[in-house]
């Protein structure tokens, strides 16, 4: 368990975010297939393949996320690519040149990509879309943080918000995106923005605690 993120870990959290997404990518494009288009959990498995095939450890951490963002950007279709791509770099921006990443600076990057978000896709709470998951992810993060909570401690906290955010879009009825045309349709399924930005924030958590376990054990369905 580390108490702070260096590029090596940095990497792995990408690395890691990707092989989940893409033992995953069916469950997600099946959620898409629902309310959206149809290719988002194929379409996030190539834009974060991409970002792997990029990564640089010999550059600082927050270098490593805005490489992964352009690349994600560059490879994701639809409108996933420019959201994730934002987030990254934002985040990846807030860092700096720093070499070594404490958990008040990762807060503060987390929040830097949920705005880069909002910002991007004018969406708030309750419209059922990612920021459903990474809005209660920083609260929670920011919160454990408040309290006293370690890296990992505040990962972990973010996770689980993160998750039960994305649970709470199912009954929701959607306001942005391709899903609100559907109107009062959209209601009974789980939003797939926030369901992979649960398993991207899940991630993370279990790379800074440094269990890392297989990818079986994070996905469900």
């Amino acid at each position: 368990m580390s108490a702070t993120m260096d590029t090596a870990l940095t990497a792995a959290w990408i690395r890691r975010a990707a092989e989940w997404v893409a033992a995953d990518a069916a469950r997600l494009t099946r959620l898409d297939a629902a309310i959206g288009d149809g290719d988002h959990g194929h379409n996030l498995t190539r834009g974060l393949a991409a970002a792997v095939d990029g990564l640089q450890e010999d550059v600082p951490p927050g270098k490593v996320l805005i490489a992964a963002g352009r690349a994600i950007v560059s490879k994701t279709g639809g409108a996933s690519g420019p959201l994730y791509g934002t987030a990254l770099r934002r985040a990846g921006k807030s860092f700096g040149d720093a070499e070594e990443i404490d958990a008040a600076t990762l807060g503060t990057a987390l929040k830097a990509a949920l705005d880069g978000i909002v910002e991007l896709g004018q969406a708030a709470e309750g419209d059922k879309t990612m920021v459903d998951a990474l809005a209660p992810a920083v609260a929670a993060y920011q919160a454990t943080l408040a309290d006293g909570g370690d890296l990992a401690a505040c990962a972990r906290a973010a996770a689980d918000a993160a998750e039960q955010g994305a649970d709470a879009t199912v009954p929701m009825q959607a306001r942005k995106g391709r899903a609100s045309y559907l109107g009062a349709r959209s209601a009974g399924h789980l939003d797939p923005g926030a369901a992979s930005t649960a398993l991207i924030m899940r991630a993370l958590a279990d790379t800074v605690t440094g269990t890392l376990p297989g990818a079986e054990t994070a996905i469900e369905g």
